[in-house]
């Protein structure tokens, strides 16, 4: 799936994603919560934008590059919770299950993912797979 592609965003937010997701994925805007970095990380894995996942990553954490498998189709995100995470916090953490095919076959991905703020910006720190 192609940027270009898409209308309503992968995310699930229900709203398209020229006005949701693609504006943190394209630098216009930085997500404003540590959920709509997950959201848009999210976005970015279906979409192929290897360098947002890389940008938006802690630099404490971060590796060299990230693998992303054209065959990988993502195809729901589910937030189960979030703790603190807003305008006025320094940490948060985002519960999520994210649903994939690979080759027709289905996976799941749930995690409690780990976010920080740096001078204004949120960064995905790290997460435990659950």
């Amino acid at each position: 799936m192609t940027r270009a592609d898409i209308a309503s965003c992968p995310c699930g937010s229900a709203k398209v994603f020229a006005a949701c997701c693609e504006p943190y994925i394209s630098g216009a805007q930085v997500a404003p919560t540590a959920e709509a970095l997950m959201r848009s990380r999210y976005t970015a894995f279906a979409t192929l934008a290897a360098d947002y996942l890389l940008a938006s990553w802690h630099p404490d954490t971060r590796p060299t590059r990230v693998r992303l498998d054209e065959d990988q189709r993502w195809i729901g995100l589910s937030i189960k919770d979030t703790e603190a995470g807003g305008d006025n916090d320094s940490e948060g953490i985002v519960e999520f299950v994210a649903r994939f095919k690979v080759n027709g076959r289905g996976h799941r991905l749930h995690e409690r993912s780990r976010f920080e703020k740096i001078d204004g910006r949120w960064y995905y720190l790290n997460g435990d797979h659950l």
